[in-house]
């Protein structure tokens, strides 16, 4: 079997960015990459992630200095040809401010940053993200945001349902979506959306924090295991 190749984009302000080289290259021994914000194009890479973080110190609006980025351009263009790409925390963030998926992220309904492990909702296990999970399995994976608040108009929700394109709901540990277990405010608890295409997600809580056993915790394992079992 052979193992796709990972781009990892570096904005000023990531965070995450080694984490996930880490989960990428030192856990599945993929060949990755950083991809700097100044780059105008990338090759030999099939799998992009956006990662967490605060990228231009998330002036103004999360995300939205960041989509002016030159790198940019080339992860629409690569989406566009249906290359995989990822967005996690600020990354999803960065990807709704470019259109690459539909809504906005809004601050926390409690006005406050929100950092602990939540329990998630498996809505779909029909995308390349999730092919390794249970329909409607309930994994823990930690969040850490500020911004984490998702909103869609009505219609943009109706599409989401109607195309399969929620992924992942905040749910509790029984995998009822209650308000309780809603770190965010977010509507219906989403947590985790792909476009209709479904090569392109887009998540708040983050896996590659939930993949390394000596963390003692791996329910993220499995989402970039799902990445690599389709090559």
């Amino acid at each position: 079997m052979s193992k796709p190749n990972f781009g990892v984009v570096v904005f000023p302000g990531s965070n995450c960015d080694h984490d996930t080289f880490y989960v990428t290259d030192n856990i599945f021994h993929c060949n990755t990459k950083f991809l700097w914000h100044k780059e105008t194009e990338f090759k030999d890479v099939d799998i992009v992630i956006l990662p967490g973080g605060f990228s231009y110190g998330d002036y103004l609006r999360s995300g939205t200095i960041a989509r002016f980025s030159p790198i940019m351009n080339a992860v629409k263009s690569f989406a566009d040809k249906g290359g995989l790409v990822i967005g996690i925390c600020n990354g999803f963030q960065i990807l709704v401010e470019t259109g690459l998926l539909p809504g906005t992220l809004m601050k926390n309904n409690s006005l406050k940053f929100v950092c602990k492990f939540v329990n998630l909702k498996v809505v779909s296990n029909n995308s390349n993200f999730t092919n390794q999970y249970k329909k409607e399995e309930t994994i823990e994976i930690p969040v850490a945001h500020g911004d984490g608040n998702y909103f869609a108009f009505q219609d943009t929700i109706k599409e989401l349902h109607d195309n399969d394109q929620i992924i992942f709901q905040y749910c509790d540990s029984s995998g009822d979506i209650t308000p309780e277990s809603n770190p965010n405010g977010s509507i219906q608890n989403i947590a985790g959306i792909c476009n209709k295409q479904r090569n392109v997600l887009g998540m708040m809580p983050h896996p590659e924090r939930a993949s390394d056993k000596e963390l003692g915790y791996t329910d993220g394992y499995r989402f970039f295991d799902s990445l690599i079992k389709i090559f």
